[in-house]
């Protein structure tokens, strides 16, 4: 018996046909990964089936009593909770059942009936069945495998950064075990060593998942069915991400050729209505045009642009743009040993360690957002900075993508940030939708967009992949390769700065155990 089935659906989100008649079944067994370009609705999708949308036609069944879990980024965390007692909460109804046993042996004491020593002792069973006795240990390696633990199991949860607060809610979704689990890029904020663990932790899953993502290299490792979204259709492909991709590719060229051949087949029947309509022929032409009403046309493909970014150069005469003196950051605490280290102009450097470890905080720091603790930095005097920051916040979330560069750049003309806009990718009807209404590749493109229109010598690019779509990606990989100035790149996918382009890493873990 399936878990979901999905039944025609098909939903427009303003002038863009996300999905067309479509269909889907996931099964007990299935891991599942959603995949599909920027835009065509896979976190969409996943507000459809969980009921926080309604679709514009078709029908969603679950099974009965399934316990479904989601990764549920904007989850309130209470200031003042611990991350440990947060984390305990996954477990309520334990924590409840519980406090009814004491209540039946308390009750026991006073009013010895064997009715409440028999319900307090099918409680006990329950509890010893689901390990309740080692709560605790299973927090702390769930903690540990996602690098919360480094944290500080004591820490404030309303003082967590955008990537631990993600990676907290993960954490509680994962110790809940719901029956299905419904991830949406779950990797975003992992550096390597999390994401393996996450990785092991899903292959060993009981239950069944769907999982978003644009980390192919993840996907390929974790899932056994794929489900595709192009084409305003949901298709299912059993197999791997790469056995998936590759039956795609021979599917997408069957297709083309089916739309061409209708597409030729519609302009010879209209160029015939046109001709006969008003003559002898005309109940023929007639006779065609309900024909081409009645026809299933299929859904034109995507003439969406690739991404193709430059950013802006300005010249500097320093061979050094930042020098490391003994530099120690944090906020009251050190999070890394004294730092020494040097970037010249046109090197491009990448900072890797996991997550929570300071590697935004060095950003901040060098930014001067955030004074360092001791020791010191220099700055060449024409460092001009282009800085990309992962989080997906906006000042006024209700303005459009256009309206956003307009209040940053108010000098700049409305074509020109059109134009810069367009070379991210994004159509005309999106950059006028409120950013709130983008998926996260589309506010990403914006944030982008940011950098192509102001000049620097020094980017800093603080985990820029999280959200793009593979071309997207590769796009912005060739920007950064031909960019002239310095580049300090925070980022979690090694296979993004694979190859010669990269002049040094920067490991903070390897700092840390120096």
């Amino acid at each position: 018996m399936s878990l979901l089935k999905v039944e025609h659906l098909s939903h427009q989100f303003m002038d863009k046909q996300l999905y067309e008649d479509a269909n889907l079944v996931v099964n007990p067994t299935d891991h599942m990964g959603i995949t599909g370009q920027n835009g065509v609705g896979k976190s969409t999708f996943i507000n459809i089936i969980t009921g926080a949308l309604l679709p514009d036609e078709g029908r969603i069944t679950w099974q009965k009593y399934l316990h479904v879990g989601y990764l549920d980024q904007y989850a309130k965390l209470t200031p003042g909770l611990t991350i440990f007692e947060f984390l305990k909460t996954a477990f309520d109804d334990l924590y409840q059942q519980e406090a009814r046993m004491n209540q039946y042996y308390a009750d026991y004491a006073s009013n010895p009936d064997d009715q409440l020593l028999e319900k307090a002792g099918e409680i006990q069973a329950t509890l010893e069945a689901k390990n309740f006795y080692e709560i605790d240990t299973e927090i702390l390696r769930v903690a540990t495998g996602l690098g919360i633990d480094a944290i500080g199991m004591d820490h404030d949860v309303s003082k967590l950064s955008g990537g631990q607060r993600s990676k907290l809610i993960l954490a509680k979704l994962l110790l809940e075990q719901p029956d299905m689990l419904l991830l949406d890029e779950p990797t975003n904020y992992l550096d390597t060593n999390h994401i393996e663990w996450l990785t092991t932790y899903l292959n060993e899953f009981e239950g069944a998942f769907m999982v978003i993502s644009h980390d192919y290299e993840f996907l390929d490792k974790v899932t056994n069915c794929i489900c595709d979204i192009e084409f305003g259709q949901i298709t299912r492909y059993t197999g791997h991400l790469t056995q998936a991709f590759k039956q795609k590719e021979a599917n997408r060229e069957t297709y083309m050729k089916a739309y061409e051949n209708q597409q030729r087949k519609i302009e010879k029947t209209k160029a015939y209505i046109r001709k006969f309509k008003a003559g002898t022929r005309s109940s023929s032409a007639k006779s065609r045009e309900k024909q081409l009403a009645h026809m299933d046309v299929l859904t034109p493909p995507s003439n969406r642009a690739k991404a193709n970014f430059r950013f802006p150069y300005t010249q500097t005469a320093s061979q050094i743009l930042l020098t490391t003196d003994d530099l120690v950051i944090g906020y009251d605490e050190a999070l890394l040993p004294a730092l020494n280290f040097s970037i010249g102009a046109g090197e491009k450097v990448v900072l890797k360690g996991f997550n929570g470890i300071g590697k935004s905080t060095l950003l901040k720091t060098i930014l001067r957002q955030i004074p360092m603790l001791s020791g010191d930095f220099e700055l060449a005097s024409t460092v001009k900075f282009g800085y990309f920051r992962q989080e997906l916040d906006w000042p006024s979330p209700l303005q459009s993508a256009l309206q956003y560069l307009q209040a940053e750049y108010p000098e700049e003309k409305q074509k020109v940030l059109r134009q810069v806009l367009a070379r991210t990718s994004l159509t005309a009807e999106e950059v006028m939708k409120p950013l709130k209404q983008l998926s996260g590749g589309e506010q990403s493109k914006v944030k982008i967009a940011e950098q192509l229109l102001t000049p620097s010598n020094f980017l800093l690019l603080d985990e820029p992949t999280n959200h793009l779509d593979d071309d997207t990606k590769a796009a912005l990989r060739d920007a950064i390769k031909a960019y002239e100035g310095g580049v300090l790149l925070v980022t979690h996918e090694e296979d993004f700065y694979q190859g010669d382009w990269v002049d040094k890493v920067l490991d903070v873990e390897k700092m840390l155990q120096a």
